[in-house]
């Protein structure tokens, strides 16, 4: 890699109390990246993506982004330098609709304001970018549906969007097709693969047809430590990762 890394682990390890969900983990992700995190249940994946938001601090080791320390920081102060994540819930507020939901995100960036009765002049800029994120996510014509009528997929795609909409710099995703039917699944990969590159991406997915097609590069996790890391040419002829995870039938 050259250039310094959009994100940047080093020795990051998170106990709680004798388990060791995470372990001296170090990876770098380049900017414009599309990473993805794999391994089987229990590997540490969530715990990572809680450590590096600020969820939960580190018990060792840090976290750069951008080549400045953000561990220790609250999780609002990480999302305003430009982090911003989805979760394997949805997190909509569900009687809002689906304008509301993106305008209140684009309005938390920041750059915007949270004030609902403010001057429409102020709210502008807040509102253009939460149609342009709706546009994005597929959701253009569902504008004015509560978040809560829409289908699991949608709501899903919200999600996303709502993630989307702090403008970040870098967005990491758990398992974003979770639950979600084969055509489900197929159209949020189409969204994600047309995301603008400007967007760093970290995800972690237990659906390898969606990883394989949407990362530059894939870290595999087991017991808390990286086993493999590579392209996904090189991952999947890893025998230490098909003996762990690619050859089992269980989940992320």
């Amino acid at each position: 890699m050259t250039g310094t890394p959009i994100l940047a682990l080093e020795g990051v390890s998170r106990h709680f109390g004798a388990v060791s969900a995470v372990n001296g983990v170090s990876l770098a992700v380049a900017p414009r990246e599309r990473r993805a995190i794999i391994g089987p249940n229990g590997a540490g994946k969530t715990t990572l993506f809680n450590v590096i938001t600020g969820h939960l601090p580190p018990t060792a080791g840090r976290v750069l982004f951008e080549g400045r320390p953000i561990t220790g920081l609250a999780r609002h102060e990480i999302a305003r330098r430009g982090v911003s994540r989805s979760f394997q819930r949805n997190n909509a507020f569900p009687r809002l609709t689906v304008l509301e939901n993106l305008r209140l995100a684009a309005g938390g960036d920041g750059r915007g304001s949270w004030d609902l009765l403010g001057p429409v002049a102020r709210l502008a800029v807040p509102l253009a970018r939460a149609r342009e994120v709706a546009e994005a996510v597929g959701l253009g014509d569902r504008l004015g549906e509560q978040a809560g009528r829409l289908s699991y997929g949608e709501q899903r795609q919200l999600e996303v969007g709502i993630a989307l909409a702090t403008s970040p710099r870098l967005l990491l995703l758990d398992e974003p097709t979770a639950g979600m039917s084969p055509e489900e699944t197929q159209r949020m990969t189409r969204l994600l693969a047309g995301l603008p590159r400007d967007v760093t991406l970290l995800i972690i997915e237990h659906d390898m047809d969606v990883v394989f097609s949407l990362a530059d590069r894939i870290t595999v996790l087991h017991q808390g430590e990286v086993l493999s890391e590579g392209t996904p040419a090189a991952v999947r002829a890893d025998p230490r990762v098909y003996e762990v995870y690619l050859g089992t039938a269980e989940d992320a």
